[in-house]
């Protein structure tokens, strides 16, 4: 199975927005370490749209 290529790109353009991260470095990241990027990012900004 192939990971969707609109899905990555969003992955991508998230970690990159908020990190300022190469296109290269986050694309060398694994899968699931990306994804945890991507959940603590939103993580953060929950909690400062929240107030806290």
């Amino acid at each position: 199975m192939t990971y969707a290529a609109d899905r990555l790109h969003e992955e991508v353009a998230y970690v990159a927005y908020h990190f300022h991260w190469s296109l290269d470095d986050i694309l060398d990241l694994e899968h699931a370490d990306r994804l945890r990027y991507v959940g603590e990012i939103a993580r953060i900004n929950t909690r400062i749209s929240q107030g806290r």
